[in-house]
């Protein structure tokens, strides 16, 4: 990320990463009025393999060792994880179904095995079964149970199968004209629309939440919101603008907590509600006496939370994220009535104070301070900009004043001219420093930027 960003050049960085990373872990926190009473859930997700395309993605390593620090358990991602799937790969799942040229993805020999293995028991028991008789098939998982009843449906006109729970599969032996009856009835687990739904998973969980249109609550949450969309909805479009109009679409009110409270710092919420912003306080007391605030509390299958801490959890850090939601709403309800705030306040109310934040989520080091899924984006406060003018130093690269000003302060660089570099921070001290230290210097002469007078279209006008 650069100070220099916009929100179209971000966009394009960050949707090269959501296209190459997937996400192994999702957490949904559903906070239900009155008395807050909270349900949290952890998905652990897998890309759905039941297509003719593999799903190739990316894993960072230093993300991997910070998950695994935190307890993550990939063995469940990989191995449990929920499937989903956004509507082009719904689509082309679809009409492989229709055309019933569907395959399951497989790149290693342990599937292979497994199919064949299963195969071979059915075709050496079948020859010598009668009508009605039956056989199990044991110790099958995932889409194994799924794909070896459509391989041996599609292979042997005279078996039905029946999948039982467990790993476990039913094998019977009919006649054609009974396969035909049973394909035909509503009890047949392999319908094409039952294995589409399979196969969604997740996204069906997501297209429900689509249509509830509640308040959707995030932290510093673009990436998550590329994420939903790359991975639920459709992929991400190249066009910025109509990324901005499909999630808000999908999503009409979105709130990111950190737009709130970067506000509540601004305005300095003092005395003895100050230190209720920070999030760490909601995990250790959830509901603080004094001054009196909304009641949260865990479902009774969900209590887990409020016994120890589960830092970098999904479904725990979304429950923190609503803590820090509702806590903030009331504090900045009771500023705007002076503390004559009603008992129990509605989410109304507290949605009424947050008006001016909905639809803004942070933007993190860029040209504009927030993204408005709503509206234009509103330009960021940076301090002024500088220019670097180099004097008897030819050849100075971008990442020579980097390495030149880093020991100073953070700026981040970029060439303006030949000789010229603009460079811009987010600490106005920074700036003063700068301004002040290289007053004297011999070779880099370092002054605000005026676009009138530093800008290399306006000086090429001009000539």
């Amino acid at each position: 990320p650069s100070l220099f960003d916009s929100p179209a050049e971000r966009y394009v960085k960050a949707r090269q990463s959501v296209q190459r990373f997937t996400l192994v872990q999702l957490g949904k926190d559903f906070f239900f009025h009155f008395r807050y009473v909270v349900h949290s859930y952890n998905f652990f997700l897998f890309p759905s393999t039941l297509g003719i395309r593999d799903v190739e993605f990316t894993l960072s390593a230093s993300s991997i060792q910070f998950l695994s620090h935190y307890g993550f358990d990939y063995n469940k991602f990989l191995k449990d994880g929920i499937p989903y799937m956004n509507e082009v790969q719904e689509k082309i799942l679809r009409q492989l179904l229709l055309a019933g040229t569907w395959k399951v993805c497989r790149t290693n020999n342990a599937d292979r095995d497994v199919l064949k293995r299963a195969i071979d028991e059915v075709t050496s028991w079948i020859a010598a079964a009668k009508e009605e008789d039956t056989m199990i098939l044991q110790d099958l998982n995932g889409y194994h149970m799924l794909e070896v009843q459509l391989v041996l449906r599609q292979a042997l006109e005279n078996v039905w199968t029946e999948p039982l729970g467990d790993r476990k599969v039913m094998v019977k032996k009919v006649s054609p004209e009974h396969r035909q009856l049973l394909e035909n009835s509503s009890y047949d687990h392999c319908q094409k629309k039952l294995i589409l739904l399979s196969a969604r998973g997740f996204t069906n969980l997501f297209q429900i939440l689509v249509k509830a249109k509640k308040p959707l609550v995030g932290h510093n949450m673009l990436m998550d919101l590329m994420h939903l969309h790359d991975k639920f909805y459709r992929p991400l479009p190249e066009s910025y603008d109509e990324f901005k109009r499909n999630i808000h679409n999908l999503f009409p009110v979105i709130i990111d907590t950190k737009t709130v409270t970067k506000y509540m710092q601004k305005v300095r919420c003092t005395g003895k509600t100050k230190n209720l912003i920070h999030p760490l306080v909601f995990s250790s007391n959830l509901n603080p006496k004094d001054p009196p605030c909304p009641v949260i509390v865990l479902a009774s299958d969900c209590s887990r939370y409020a016994e120890k801490k589960f830092p970098h959890e999904a479904g725990y850090d979304a429950f923190l994220c609503g803590s820090v939601l509702l806590m903030s709403a009331h504090l900045l309800l009771c500023r705007s009535t002076d503390n004559a705030v009603e008992a129990d306040p509605s989410f109304s109310q507290y949605l009424t104070v947050l008006a001016e934040h909905v639809n803004k989520v942070n933007f993190i080091r860029g040209g504009v301070s927030s993204i408005n899924f709503s509206g234009e984006d509103a330009p960021s406060r940076h301090p002024p900009a500088l220019v670097v003018h180099v004097r008897g130093w030819s050849g100075l690269t971008e990442r020579q004043i980097y390495q030149e000003f880093k020991a100073h302060c953070c700026f981040d660089i970029r060439r303006l001219s030949k000789n010229q570099f603009i460079m811009l921070s987010n600490k106005y001290k920074h700036v003063r420093l700068v301004l002040r230290d290289y007053r004297h210097h011999p070779h880099l002469q370092v002054s605000v930027y005026r676009h009138w007078r530093h800008s290399p279209s306006v000086n090429c006008l001009l000539q």
